[in-house]
Parts: C-alpha cells; sequence; structure tokens
C-alpha cells in the first residue's frame, strides 16, 4: 500500500447549492436546524473544475438529501473520471453517475438495515458496478468508547463498531473506505486522532478521513497518526469554502509531498 497522505477535495450539496454544514446537525422534517457554515454563490462544477485544474483526484461529490442530483451530475462531466459520488446511491442508479464521469460511487445507508449491516444489499451493490468502482463510507460517531457507523444523514447508530476486523472484512468487497469523524465534522475543533490511528493501522486499503481540520498542521498531523495510510479531507477550515485555511497552501502542501504541479492562481 502506498505511503504519503494526499489532499481529498470536496463537493458537499444541499438542496442543489455547495456547502459546508455541522454534519450532526444534518436532519429532516420541520423542526430541522441545520447549521450551515458556508453557501456558495457559484455552482458545482465552478470546484470541479478548480480541482481538475490543480490534478487532485479521488475528491468526492456527497450529496445532503433531495435536490442534488442535477448539481452532482455537472460536477462530475466538468471532472470527468476525477470524483467520486455519494448520497442516494442504490444499484439501480449507479450506472447513471458513473456514466457521467464519476470515478466511484459511494455508499452508507443503502447496505444497511434496521441498524445491521445487509450482506445481500451490499452483495447487490457489488455486482451493479464491481468492488473495483465501490467506495465504502464507514462514517461514525464515538459511543461508550468505540466509533459506530452513523446511517440516514448520520443521525441513526448502527451496531458496526469501526475496527480491524471491520476493515478488513469490508475491504474484499470495495477500492476504498470514506469515513467523517461526525462527532466535529465541520466544527473545526481538530481532528479525531484515535480514529485516523485507527484507520492507519487498520485498514489495508486506501481511506480518506474528514472531520474538524481547522489549519495546515492538520495535514502533517493526519500523515503522522495516520502513518502516511490515510489521506485528508479539509471542507469548512478552507478560504474557499469562508474558511481561513489557503486552498493554494493545501494544494502546495499536497503537490510538495506527491510531485505534480501548481497551476496558476
Amino acid at each position: 500500500m502506498r505511503v504519503g497522505l494526499k489532499f481529498r477535495p470536496c463537493i458537499d450539496l444541499r438542496e442543489g447549492k455547495v456547502v459546508q454544514i455541522v454534519g450532526s446537525t444534518l436532519e429532516t422534517g420541520p423542526d430541522a436546524a441545520v447549521v450551515t457554515n458556508f453557501e456558495a454563490a457559484e455552482g458545482a462544477e465552478v470546484f470541479a473544475r478548480l480541482y481538475e485544474q490543480d490534478q487532485l483526484a479521488g475528491g468526492h461529490v456527497i450529496q445532503l438529501g433531495p435536490g442534488n442530483n442535477l448539481s452532482a451530475l455537472v460536477a462530475l462531466r466538468a471532472y470527468p473520471g476525477g470524483l467520486q459520488v455519494g448520497g442516494g446511491i442504490t444499484p439501480e442508479n449507479a450506472a447513471a453517475y458513473l456514466d457521467a464521469g464519476a470515478s466511484h460511487v459511494i455508499v452508507t445507508s443503502y447496505v444497511f438495515r434496521d441498524g445491521q449491516l445487509d450482506a445481500d444489499a451490499l452483495d447487490r451493490m457489488v455486482a451493479a458496478v464491481g468492488a473495483p468502482r465501490l467506495v465504502l463510507d464507514l462514517s461514525c460517531r464515538s459511543r461508550e468508547g468505540s466509533y459506530f457507523v452513523v446511517t440516514d444523514r448520520w443521525q441513526a447508530f448502527t451496531d458496526l463498531v469501526v475496527n480491524e476486523a471491520t476493515l478488513h472484512a469490508l475491504a474484499e468487497h470495495c477500492a476504498e473506505f470514506l469515513v467523517h469523524g461526525v462527532d466535529v465534522e465541520g466544527m473545526r475543533l481538530g481532528i479525531e486522532t484515535p480514529l485516523v490511528e485507527l484507520l492507519g493501522a487498520g485498514s489495508p486499503i486506501p481511506v480518506t478521513y474528514a472531520g474538524g481540520a481547522r489549519s495546515l498542521d492538520d495535514l502533517d498531523l493526519v500523515d503522522q497518526v495516520g502513518v502516511g495510510r490515510v489521506d485528508l479531507t479539509i471542507g469548512s477550515a478552507l478560504d474557499i469554502f469562508g474558511g481561513e485555511v489557503p486552498y493554494r497552501d493545501v494544494v502546495a502542501w499536497h503537490v510538495g509531498r506527491n510531485g505534480g504541479r501548481l497551476s496558476p492562481v
């Protein structure tokens, strides 16, 4: 397995707009009070083209609820082969996203039923797209000293613990893992260090961590505690999303570590 952190960019969509939210507040219904850190005036394709220009592959487009399909497809077509897509993915609709340019599809809720991993649903997903184009989202929250996968817009706990045994078992069915530390997602409180350590030590396939990053130093921290085996997504903290961390500095760090070129500002 390759060693060396890569920066993975993101495009989070809510009601068709590029946003950054506090993940733990992502609920539905008339009384929902989602905390939004940022809402872009630009469309998703603008960010997709920026990532293509900067040769940042393997980022993800996440559809946070309904009303995002068109924006997601526009982003994928703007950067063919450069972005993964998640949110409402099923065996029936996955091909449309792959045909639009997604490198991989990302699934969580589809492969869980009544709080448990549904092996038959996972098999159907693998049969539809193939393990090499499937990313399993194991976004999780802490409870009783362990990290449990959460589904349904990160509100419902499952009984699946994120640990080395889980990671090895599921790695046979997918190409990568995507793991949001939901308790700190969008809050800029710092990364979930124990979770990153667990992922670095336990995942036999590529894994991307997202949640809580707040400074350029977090790239070095994740690289260190993840022993070079965990990639990092930075969202709300980036200046392109209203934060204070210069996106250009993050790209420069990535290029310095992984090679490539710095594009014109």
